[in-house]
C-alpha cells in the first residue's frame, strides 16, 4: 500500500512559483481565518486546478490592514506526490498566542484515513513569519478550530468519514471503528494529542463537526446531517457522548460555526430561512464533487441561552453558494468571519466584519463591512 500521504507535505513561505499564483488556480474554497491581538488577520483555504482530486494545495492570506488589502500567497502548503491532495485548512490562535495552521492530506479524495498536519507559528505578528515542522497530530480530517475548554484541556474535533457518507473510501486502513465524530484531547497544552472519545450522530455527512462548552461545563456536540444538523453531549469531558439525534438547529447540509462569545453569548454563523433542501438520491448518486443545494442566506446569530434559541439575526449574504463560514472575535470588539462563494466560478473567498451590536439589531450600524474581497482564483480556462 502506498503510505505517502503519511510523509510531510512541503511549506513554501511567500513562494513565486506560477502554480501557486491567484493568476494560475481555478478552483478554492473552504476558507479559516484567525486574527491576531494586533489585528493581523491570516485567511486560508484550498485551492488548484481542480476541485477535490490529488493536488489540491493549502493557501494563506494576510492583512495588516482590518482587511482592506490581502496579499496572496503568504504561505502555500503542497504535497510532493501529485496523487495526494492538501485540503480542509484550520487556523487557530491557541491559548499562548501561537497560530497553529492545520490541513489534511489523503491520497485522492478519500482515502479512508485522512490525517490531520499543523505548523504553529509562535509570533504571528512578526514580519518574517516563522513556521515549525509539519507534524502529523491525528487520523482523519479536522477543519473547525479546536477549543480551550473551562478544565484546561484542549479538544481537536476530527472525524474519519463512514462509508455511508456518500464517499465510500478507496483503500482500506482498518479504521472503521474510527469512522465517527471524534475528540482529540491535549492535556498538555499541545504536546500531546490523543484520541479521547467519538459520538455517533444519524444521518451526518462528513462531519465537519464544532464543540462548545456549556455553561454548566456540558460538552455540546454539533455535526453537519444530511437532515440538517445534529448534536451529542459530555459531561465527562469527552470520553463518552449521548446516542446522537437531530438537533432544533436546521441546516441544509453543510458547514457551518458556532463559539462562545467573551459576552457570554453563542455565536452561530448558519444559513438561515435557506430556501431549498437536498435530494438524497440525487446527492448519493453524484460523484465526489456534489451539488448541494439550500446554501443560502449564510447568517450571524446570537443566543442568551445557551443555544436553546437564536433571536438574533444579521444577514451576510443572500445569493446561493455562499457557505463555509468560519469566525473570530478579535480583540478590536468586532467579528470577523470568511467563507466562500461560487468554488467553480466565481473562485471567490470573502470576509464580513461587525459587531455583537450589529447582529442585535439586525443591521450594520458599526465601522463594520460585509462581502469583503479576500481572494479570486483567475486561471483560465473555467472548469467545466
Amino acid at each position: 500500500m502506498n503510505n505517502s500521504a503519511l510523509n510531510p507535505a512541503k511549506l513554501f513561505v511567500r513562494p513565486k512559483e506560477e502554480r501557486f499564483q491567484d493568476s494560475y488556480r481555478r478552483w478554492q474554497g473552504i476558507p479559516s481565518i484567525e486574527v491576531t491581538k494586533k489585528g493581523r488577520i491570516f485567511i486560508n483555504f484550498y485551492s488548484g486546478q481542480d476541485a477535490e482530486v490529488g493536488g489540491n494545495i493549502m493557501v494563506l492570506c494576510v492583512s495588516d490592514d482590518q482587511g482592506k488589502t490581502f496579499r496572496s500567497c503568504e504561505a502555500v502548503v503542497e504535497h510532493p506526490d501529485p496523487e495526494c491532495r492538501i485540503y480542509d485548512p484550520c487556523l487557530w490562535i491557541d491559548p499562548f498566542g501561537r497560530l497553529w495552521m492545520t490541513w489534511t492530506q489523503a491520497r485522492g479524495f478519500n482515502d479512508g484515513r485522512s490525517g490531520v498536519w499543523v505548523s504553529i507559528c509562535d509570533n504571528p505578528d512578526e514580519e518574517n513569519l516563522q513556521w515549525s515542522a509539519p507534524r502529523r497530530i491525528a487520523n482523519g480530517i479536522m477543519m473547525n478550530k479546536p477549543i480551550a475548554t473551562s478544565r484546561g484541556e484542549w479538544l481537536f474535533p476530527c472525524a474519519i468519514w463512514c462509508n455511508t457518507s456518500g464517499s465510500v473510501p478507496s483503500e482500506d486502513h482498518g479504521l472503521e471503528n474510527e469512522q465517527f465524530s471524534n475528540v482529540y484531547a491535549s492535556e498538555d497544552e499541545g504536546k500531546t494529542i490523543l484520541l479521547r472519545g467519538s459520538a455517533d450522530v444519524p444521518n451526518r455527512s462528513f462531519d465537519e463537526h464544532m464543540i462548545v462548552e456549556k455553561k454548566d461545563g456540558t460538552l455540546w456536540m454539533l455535526v453537519r446531517t444530511f437532515d440538517g444538523i445534529g448534536e451529542s453531549f459530555s459531561t465527562d469531558g469527552g470520553y463518552t457522548w449521548t446516542l446522537g439525534r437531530k438537533s432544533h438547529i436546521d441546516g441544509p447540509c453543510s458547514r457551518f460555526h458556532i463559539r462562545r462569545l467573551k459576552s457570554g453569548r453563542l455565536l452561530m454563523i448558519n444559513h438561515n430561512n435557506f430556501n431549498e433542501r437536498i435530494d438524497l438520491d440525487d446527492i448519493m448518486n453524484q460523484g465526489n464533487v456534489k451539488k448541494w443545494k439550500g446554501r443560502s442566506h449564510l447568517t450571524a446569530m446570537l443566543s442568551e441561552d445557551d443555544g436553546e434559541t437564536w433571536p438574533y439575526k444579521l444577514l451576510l449574504d443572500e445569493r446561493n453558494e455562499a457557505s463555509y463560514p468560519d469566525a473570530k472575535e478579535a480583540d478590536d470588539g468586532y467579528i470577523y468571519v470568511t467563507y466562500d462563494w461560487e468554488r467553480v466560478k466565481e473562485r471567490e473567498i470573502l470576509m464580513a466584519r461587525f459587531t455583537e451590536e450589529d447582529i442585535i439589531k439586525g443591521k450594520i450600524e458599526s465601522e463594520g463591512r460585509l462581502s469583503v474581497a479576500v481572494n479570486k482564483a483567475l486561471g483560465q480556462p473555467d472548469i467545466q
